[in-house]
Protein backbone atom coordinates (compact mmCIF):
# COMPACT_ATOMS: atom_id res chain seq x y z
CA UNK A 1 0.00 0.00 0.00
CA UNK A 2 3.07 2.42 1.04
CA UNK A 3 4.43 1.51 -2.40
CA UNK A 4 1.28 2.58 -4.79
CA UNK A 5 0.82 5.77 -2.32
CA UNK A 6 4.34 6.72 -3.21
CA UNK A 7 4.04 6.33 -6.56
CA UNK A 8 1.00 7.95 -7.19
CA UNK A 9 2.77 10.85 -4.92
CA UNK A 10 5.86 10.71 -7.41
CA UNK A 11 3.74 10.55 -10.80
CA UNK A 12 4.91 7.30 -11.59
CA UNK A 13 0.95 6.28 -12.26
CA UNK A 14 -0.14 9.16 -14.02
CA UNK A 15 3.43 8.47 -16.39
CA UNK A 16 2.39 4.81 -16.16
CA UNK A 17 -1.00 5.50 -17.96
CA UNK A 18 0.15 7.61 -20.43
CA UNK A 19 2.42 4.91 -21.22
CA UNK A 20 -1.01 2.28 -21.19
CA UNK A 21 -2.65 5.06 -23.51
CA UNK A 22 0.34 5.49 -26.15
CA UNK A 23 0.90 1.73 -26.45
CA UNK A 24 -2.94 1.21 -27.30
CA UNK A 25 -2.89 4.22 -29.78
CA UNK A 26 0.20 2.71 -31.71
CA UNK A 27 -1.31 -1.15 -31.31
CA UNK A 28 -4.66 0.68 -33.68
CA UNK A 29 -2.13 1.61 -35.95
CA UNK A 30 -0.72 -2.11 -36.38
CA UNK A 31 -1.61 -3.97 -39.52
CA UNK A 32 -2.74 -7.66 -38.06
CA UNK A 33 -2.93 -11.06 -40.30
CA UNK A 34 -5.76 -12.26 -41.01
CA UNK A 35 -6.88 -15.50 -40.21
CA UNK A 36 -5.76 -17.02 -43.51
CA UNK A 37 -2.25 -15.38 -43.32
CA UNK A 38 -1.73 -16.68 -39.74
CA UNK A 39 -2.40 -20.45 -40.65
CA UNK A 40 -0.10 -20.29 -43.33
CA UNK A 41 2.54 -18.99 -41.27
CA UNK A 42 1.71 -21.66 -38.13
CA UNK A 43 1.91 -23.95 -40.86
CA UNK A 44 5.05 -22.82 -42.12
CA UNK A 45 6.74 -22.89 -38.65
CA UNK A 46 5.77 -26.21 -37.47
CA UNK A 47 7.31 -27.82 -40.80
CA UNK A 48 9.87 -26.07 -40.22
CA UNK A 49 10.60 -27.33 -36.68
CA UNK A 50 9.69 -30.55 -37.63
CA UNK A 51 12.46 -30.53 -39.81
CA UNK A 52 15.02 -29.43 -37.78
CA UNK A 53 14.07 -31.83 -35.59
CA UNK A 54 13.94 -34.72 -37.49
CA UNK A 55 17.79 -33.70 -38.70
CA UNK A 56 18.96 -33.42 -34.99
CA UNK A 57 17.66 -36.37 -33.54
CA UNK A 58 19.06 -38.53 -37.08
CA UNK A 59 22.85 -36.22 -36.39
CA UNK A 60 23.29 -37.15 -32.83
CA UNK A 61 21.73 -40.94 -33.44
CA UNK A 62 24.38 -41.05 -36.45
CA UNK A 63 26.95 -39.24 -34.34
CA UNK A 64 26.44 -41.69 -31.24
CA UNK A 65 26.53 -44.97 -33.32
CA UNK A 66 30.18 -43.76 -34.90
CA UNK A 67 31.41 -43.18 -31.33
CA UNK A 68 29.78 -46.87 -30.24
CA UNK A 69 31.82 -48.25 -33.03
CA UNK A 70 34.98 -46.13 -32.60
CA UNK A 71 35.18 -47.23 -28.63
CA UNK A 72 34.48 -51.22 -29.97
CA UNK A 73 37.66 -51.43 -32.10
Amino acid sequence: MAAFFWAWQKGHLRRLGGYVDETKVELRKCTWPTRDELKGSTLVVVVSISIVSLFTVATDFIISRLVLLLNNL
